[in-house]
């Protein structure tokens, strides 16, 4: 079987642990964008213990408190799809309304020409989501 997550890091990486990684996806239009990514290749979230989803979920829920208090952003999309890549995965995407897909879905139609205003400072988002993750460690 070849799986893409199983074969890379799927983006740049942020942070990790034993169980799942954080990663910036380089998607121009979407300063922040981000996956939640499980390490050992499960489908899906009912394929995890019980302790494990907790874990999972507090993880996406980190790295969304995370970009929200760095960018500010109009909303946060949560999104595990799977359907591509059936490697269980979390992704995280700050929206603004002047985004290329804004109020769709970044899968969908495209609204609008440019990328928006906002950048993602690279140094910035690695420290906000270690920081973060970091107090979800020391809250255990």
């Amino acid at each position: 079987m070849s799986c893409e997550l199983c074969q890379s890091a799927g983006g740049t990486l942020l942070w990790q642990d034993s169980r799942c990684r954080v990663v910036r996806v380089d998607e121009p239009g979407y300063p922040g964008f981000c996956r939640v990514i499980w390490n050992t290749h499960v489908k899906e979230m009912s394929d995890l213990s019980a302790a494990d989803r907790a874990h999972c979920m507090a993880v996406v829920l980190g790295v969304e408190q995370a970009l929200r208090q760095l960018l500010q952003p109009d909303k946060i999309n949560l999104a595990s799809l799977g359907n591509m890549v059936a490697h269980l995965h979390w992704h995280v995407i700050p929206r603004f309304a002047d985004d290329p897909h804004f109020p769709q879905p970044i899968w969908g139609a495209r609204q609008r020409e440019g990328q928006g205003a906002r950048r993602a400072d690279p140094g910035a988002l690695l420290a906000a989501i270690a920081a973060e993750l970091e107090n979800l460690n020391k809250n255990r």
